[in-house]
């Protein structure tokens, strides 16, 4: 296991210095959008939080910190700090797998053409989308998500934004729960899911849905999915650990100690492959780490294109 607090004060660094805990510039991060159509007019605001846009960079930076995890140079993360952060950031961005990127920046664009044939009004603007900071809650770092928090609070509110769309459990937490109440920026927060209207024959099949720790225990949002597959002719098949008592997927726990979060996640992936049916998951970080594992899964939003289109 990683120093917790030289992982947390890396993270805090490249956010107070970047926006983001890799340092990454957001051109070279956030770039799914350019192939979409979308409104320009409107106080709704399809927000990412970024999450799903990180995940192949979680992928590779994970493999460097499991690799290098017990060894003498788990000692060195701490000077990662006097590393220039675009440069980290550049370089890790250029070394993460191209068809990585693209998987993740289809799931966003799944996302557009479900809700837009949902007919939701939305506009997208990537200079307003940032990361949520809700790594550094998680971590315990509550002073620099509370300054991160500020930032991103104030952007949106400067720009009119009264409404926002939100694509993964982290993100939406943050947003609706810890925004109101550690800053006292609240916003009308709805994840896609919810704002979908769509009815199908072309489902007709058994999946595992995995319900994320956010939305299954402290949103209570695992209904509403199920409901929506229901009406495109999915069934959903129920493990034990579901809905308010999921259990975790042990993505979390990557950046301290890869080795728990593995431990974590064989749990997890026993309980949802003893059904047989293929795995859904509606979390990036639930995503990337149920597949790391070699779990066949997909995106929520894969299956429900599937059905519609």
């Amino acid at each position: 296991m990683y120093n917790p607090k030289d992982i947390i004060e890396l993270l805090a660094d490249n956010v107070r210095k970047t926006r983001g805990p890799f340092g990454i510039p957001k051109f070279m991060s956030n770039r799914w959008w350019k192939k979409a159509t979308m409104s320009h007019n409107s106080d709704t605001l399809l927000f990412t939080g970024l999450m799903y846009q990180f995940v192949p960079f979680i992928e590779k930076a994970t493999s460097y910190l499991e690799k290098y995890e017990n060894s003498k140079w788990a000692d060195y993360v701490p000077y990662g700090r006097y590393v220039p952060k675009y440069l980290s950031g550049i370089g890790l961005a250029l070394i993460t797998s191209p068809s990585e990127k693209k998987k993740s920046s289809q799931i966003l664009e799944n996302i557009v053409k479900i809700l837009q044939k949902s007919q939701v009004d939305f506009t997208y603007r990537p200079d307003l989308d940032d990361y949520s900071g809700i790594l550094l809650y998680d971590l315990g770092d509550q002073e620099n998500f509370i300054k991160h928090a500020k930032y991103v609070a104030g952007k949106l509110k400067k720009a009119g934004i009264k409404k926002l769309i939100t694509v993964d459990p982290h993100t939406t937490y943050a947003l609706k729960v810890l925004y109101p109440k550690y800053i006292g920026e609240s916003f009308e927060v709805k994840t896609y899911f919810e704002l979908l209207n769509l009815t199908s024959n072309n489902g007709l099949r058994r999946v595992t849905l995995h319900d994320p720790c956010f939305y299954g225990r402290y949103l209570e949002l695992s209904d509403v999915p199920r409901k929506v597959l229901s009406g495109l002719g999915v069934e959903c098949v129920e493990v034990r650990n579901s809905g308010e008592f999921t259990s975790c997927c042990g993505g979390p726990a990557e950046s301290i100690s890869p080795k728990l979060s593995k431990e974590v996640v064989d749990r997890r992936l026993e309980e949802l492959q003893a059904t047989g049916e293929p795995l859904v998951a509606m979390c990036p970080i639930c995503l990337g780490a149920l597949k790391k594992e070699g779990a066949q899964v997909e995106d929520l939003s894969a299956l429900i294109c599937r059905c519609v289109f």
